[in-house]
């Protein structure tokens, strides 16, 4: 075995890094007018180049800004879409115990990627600070639908799926294209659906709302293939799916055996962040299904939702248990999810995060070489 010379790499990371306390603090006074937003742009590019420097010293390969500008993974992102609109809506998403804060998107027009999108921005000075590869993270093109369905789009905007669906995956394409122009070899697209399909509840909500899942999650693989058609060749995309990460808490469980079929030989990405930190994921018999190649899964072992440093012995051993079901060379580590997918961030303080990224590295070193 060695380790990887292109993304993703034998030990990695999803995304998303506790934000600092001068990040919160600035974020904080902003949203009370106390701060202009040019103050708060030079506080978050100071803590980024410190985040940057911490990754590249525990060793990463590949690092991100941590998602520091973000209040949230997916709508920041698709707010900067031509066509959708951002509110504050009369409740947040709902997880075991806890909601987030109240924010919703509609789709208000029609579809675009714009030149000035202010992920690009982002991403040019994460490259601009490091000689490691610079990381990008966005949400995945279903993640503009899966939330709020039908009702979220703007019949005036588009009174025909179709038509919306097709825009999506264009937009898409032209985003892909962009951060490609932009100095961007390793994006992911994440995508909390391709694990919520195998969720009786998720379904049934789906299904109440007035879509059917069983053929929702082939109109997804369609769009997301369709924009995966502008990947040049040298561009490494991934795809990661959870089941819900905010303030260590979760949405929904159940095993890949529904999805893996499709995921793994019907979705054109080169490599798959996926949960097994718990027994919500089920088994990893549904690695059987991914096909021989160089398409890797990235084993996401290490929980992000807790600060207890999972020891080295028990990681390998769940590695091996992988193995037997995809061959070892296809196999990568990294956390489950990121570990602060909003602002707020998980239930464990930064020192542990740092550890257990650590940990993970060295544990890949001994099983990879």
């Amino acid at each position: 075995m060695t380790q990887r010379a292109k993304p993703p790499f034998r030990g990695d990371m999803v995304g998303s890094l506790l934000r600092s306390a001068p990040v919160k603090e600035a974020r904080a006074r902003v949203a009370a007018g106390e701060m202009s937003q040019a103050e708060l742009t030079r506080i978050e590019d100071e803590e980024i180049r410190k985040l940057v420097r911490t990754q590249e010293e525990i060793g990463l390969q590949a690092v991100t800004d941590g998602e520091y500008r973000r209040a949230f993974w997916h709508f920041d992102f698709l707010e900067g879409l031509s066509g959708v609109t951002g509110y504050d809506s009369d409740s947040g998403i709902q997880f075991k115990g806890v909601a987030t804060k109240a924010r919703g998107i509609r789709v208000t027009g029609k579809l675009d990627f714009p030149e000035d999108h202010p992920h690009l921005a982002h991403f040019r000075f994460l490259a601009s600070i490091t000689d490691r590869v610079p990381k990008m993270t966005i949400p995945s093109p279903s993640m503009l639908h899966y939330r709020g369905g039908r009702k979220a789009v703007d019949p005036s905007a588009y009174l025909r799926m179709e038509d919306y669906y097709d825009d999506l995956g264009k937009a898409y394409a032209k985003a892909i294209r962009a951060f490609y122009d932009a100095g961007c070899r390793y994006l992911q697209l994440d995508d909390t659906s391709l694990s919520y399909f195998c969720d009786p509840e998720q379904r049934t909500m789906l299904a109440e709302r007035g879509d059917d899942p069983d053929k929702l999650i082939f109109t997804y693989r369609d769009i997301l293939n369709a924009a995966l058609k502008a990947k040049p060749a040298d561009m490494q995309i991934t795809t990661h799916t959870c089941r819900g990460n905010f303030k260590s808490t979760f949405i929904a469980s159940g095993g890949y055996e529904p999805v893996a079929d499709l995921v793994f030989n019907q979705i054109d990405v080169d490599g798959y962040f996926m949960e097994w930190d718990d027994d919500r994921s089920g088994g990893f018999e549904p690695l059987r299904f991914l096909p021989k190649g160089d398409k890797q899964v990235v084993l996401g072992l290490v929980t992000s939702k807790f600060g207890a440093i999972e020891s080295k012995d028990n990681l390998k051993r769940r590695i091996e248990e992988a193995a037997k079901y995809a061959p070892l060379e296809q196999l990568c580590l990294s956390p489950q999810c990121g570990f602060a997918s909003t602002e707020e961030g998980n239930v464990l303080a930064e020192e542990e995060q740092w550890a257990k990224l650590s940990r993970i590295l060295e544990v890949a070193k001994d099983v990879w070489g």
